[in-house]
């Protein structure tokens, strides 16, 4: 297992967001479309699991369309243009393509010209990933101001429509956030991102032999899961997570203003936070109406929670994420006064 922190340098924060946007497919999609195809009843997915709906997109939707949508978005909102942009970190573990990239061809989509890009794939854990990336070349290179994180996924391709266990649970979308230089003390205070490789059983998918066209159709390419494994290391890490973010910041629990949680699964989200010693209005739930959107959950959550006021200037900001590998992290964060669609508190 490893686990790598880092902090602001000399414990300053320059690096903060800017701006958030995103992107849904049209088509929602019910538990009770759901549990017809996989024979189930309605009410064990939403008593269960607590998915009420979710997006799935067309067969001519991709990856890199919702994360156009999202980007243009957020780039709007933190009132740059792709021009200013230094780089494009965009994370997915569902591309259109192995060969190219989604982050060159969303480079070129929005125009971003001067601006270096490249995929992040940590699965459901990318946003948090590709966002201290995106921290490090700011810190790197005085010369560039902005960096873009997209974070898209289209999970329904890959969902099995005859097992009840991963099918109800996903949705698709993208969540991107411009991030951008702010004054000292706001921002960015400090990242965890920890991993288990021993554990990357726990969540498969694809086979590991290329399989021709030509072959009989085989379900070895859609993902599989472990649950009951998955839920077992988000309930041991969850309030660890939270814990030491507060803790390293030297503040309590009842100061963070928002969590905002990888939504695997809301009922197992409203349960861990409880443990931690979180009150349920802290909480930034999107899984209820959108399911688990991978790595596009927290950006998403953060849009929708900066769009509808909950988030406010200087507010304390939680992230925590899980994804496959097995992969977890946190992001604590002070919403900085920069953020141009942001109200003041007060």
């Amino acid at each position: 297992m490893a686990v790598f922190v880092s902090t602001g340098s000399g414990g300053r924060t320059d690096v903060g967001i800017l701006g958030t946007g995103s992107s849904l497919p049209e088509r929602r999609v019910s538990s009770g479309e759901v549990a017809d195809v996989v024979g189930v009843e309605r009410s064990w997915i939403t008593e269960r699991i607590g998915v009420l709906e979710r997006r799935f997109s067309t067969q001519d939707e991709t990856s890199l369309d919702f994360a156009i949508g999202a980007a243009r978005a957020a780039i709007d909102a933190a009132e740059v243009s792709p021009a200013e942009l230094g780089a494009v970190v965009l994370a997915t573990s569902t591309a259109d393509r192995p060969v190219p990239g989604v982050g060159v061809q969303l480079q070129a989509a929005i125009g971003a010209h001067n601006a270096v890009a490249f995929d992040v794939n940590a699965a459901c854990a990318g946003f948090l990933v590709a966002c201290d990336i995106g921290r490090g070349l700011l810190a790197a290179n005085p010369r560039k101001d902005h960096v873009l994180v997209v974070a898209s996924d289209t999970y329904s391709r890959y969902m099995n429509p005859a097992d009840h266990r991963t099918y109800p649970l996903f949705g698709d979308g993208a969540g991107a956030v411009v991030l951008g230089r702010v004054p000292e003390g706001e921002g960015i205070f400090s990242v965890e991102l920890g991993t288990d490789g021993r554990l990357a059983h726990y969540v498969t998918g694809g086979p590991r032999i290329p399989r021709s066209t030509l072959l009989a159709p085989s379900d070895d390419h859609y993902l599989k899961m472990s649950g009951r494994e998955i839920a077992g290391l988000v309930r041991e890490k969850f309030p660890e997570l939270v814990n030491d973010a507060a803790k390293e910041r030297g503040i309590t629990l009842g100061e963070i203003g928002h969590v905002i949680s990888h939504q695997a699964n809301p009922r197992l989200v409203a349960e861990v936070a409880r443990t931690a010693g979180l009150e349920p209005e802290q909480l930034v739930i999107t899984g209820d109406y959108l399911g688990n959107t991978g790595a596009a959950s927290i950006p998403i959550g953060l849009d929708v929670a900066v769009r509808d006021g909950r988030i406010r200037r200087a507010d304390t900001v939680l992230m925590i994420t899980f994804g496959a590998g097995m992969s977890w992290g946190r992001m604590l964060m002070q919403w900085p006064s920069a953020a141009s669609s942001c109200p003041s508190r007060g």
